[in-house]
């Protein structure tokens, strides 16, 4: 499976951040970006994390895409 996160969709809430701050961390302005890392999507397995899950359904713009 793979995480994708789309900055332009961001609005800068936070929650992302708040929900699984090992993963997602923001710039300076506020906008989404993965921990270390400046890629913007990563695989994952099968069994979606918790905190990713958590972090996905809390994003209010689906800034957070999870695929199969």
């Amino acid at each position: 499976m793979l995480c994708r996160i789309i900055p332009k969709k961001c609005i800068a809430c936070g929650l992302c951040q708040i929900k699984a701050p090992e993963i997602f961390d923001y710039y300076d302005d506020g906008i989404v970006k993965l921990v270390d890392s400046e890629e913007k999507e990563f695989l994952i397995s099968d069994e979606v994390p918790h905190d990713l899950l958590e972090a996905y359904k809390a994003c209010p713009t689906r800034a957070i895409v999870i695929e199969k």
